[in-house]
């Protein structure tokens, strides 16, 4: 799908709006290893002057953890949902509600390690989230998908396998990155405004639906076939000047592009 980045776009709602992000990908664009990621000054100041603007309404939903994001983001804190959701902060300094690993994803990720055996895979234990990235051998995906499939049928039930663009994840069925929004919506910061979600990944699809629901925006970046938000963003450049025209705009601002016919 060809997208510009000079394209007359919808704009978000009139009224009180929320605002839901993703960090790779969306913010940021991924690495071979995920903390190989750096954060300039100039996006920290973007992201603490829209949650200025918003009145707190603003938080990641995030496949990393919570700690994570700190660390990425540091000093800047904002709320969020870390783990697709399994794990909460719904203030800004309030504490994080956390998940702990399981001990047979500790042993599975063992396993799949010595199966894989390459030095360009890495495997990254997140609590009861089991990730393996392969974005520095896209050649081995298919492999690791295959390993954690049949994991599966060994596990307890209440788990899922998720592919992405370079990776794949087992985690369990509660870990939704839409159960984490519609969770942050019904807190003091977030009641009773519209929520605009953007993301880049499969596992941002079922945010892309609760959004949907809740007659909110949601926006692909760079969207590969199909997806349930009817706007896009071509790349992480794209996104962060759509997110500075936020700032600029007073809240409003264009969208993306559609992907889909524009909902009445």
């Amino acid at each position: 799908m060809p997208l510009s980045s000079d394209r007359i776009a919808p704009a978000v709602p009139q009224g009180p709006w929320a605002l839901f992000l993703d960090i790779d990908g969306t913010l940021l664009e991924h690495a071979a290893h995920p903390d190989a990621v750096v954060v300039g000054d100039e996006l920290r100041s973007l992201l603490a002057g829209l949650d200025a603007q918003l009145d707190g309404a603003l938080a990641f939903v995030t496949g990393r953890s919570i700690a994570a994001a700190d660390h990425l983001f540091r000093p800047l804190k904002l709320r969020a949902a870390g783990l697709y959701g399994l794990e909460h902060r719904l203030t800004r300094d309030g504490p994080v509600e956390a998940a702990g690993e399981p001990a047979d994803i500790a042993a599975l990720a063992t396993e799949i390690a010595t199966e894989l055996d390459s030095a360009d895979i890495y495997i990254e234990r997140k609590g009861p989230i089991l990730a393996i990235h392969t974005r520095a051998a896209p050649h081995l995906l298919e492999r690791a998908t295959e390993l954690v499939q049949r994991a599966l049928a060994g596990l307890p039930e209440g788990y899922r396998v998720l592919a992405g663009n370079a990776g794949v994840e087992l985690m369990p069925l509660e870990a939704a990155k839409g159960a984490a929004i519609r969770r942050f919506m019904q807190t003091p910061a977030f009641r009773g405004r519209r929520p605009v979600f953007l993301g880049d990944d499969t596992s941002d699809e079922n945010g892309f639906e609760a959004v949907n629901e809740m007659d909110g925006v949601a926006v692909r970046i760079r969207p590969r076939g199909p997806t349930a938000a009817p706007y896009a963003l071509a790349d992480v450049n794209e996104t962060l000047a759509w997110l500075d025209g936020l700032t600029r705009a007073g809240g409003q601002v264009l969208a993306g592009e559609q992907t889909s016919p524009e909902r009445s």
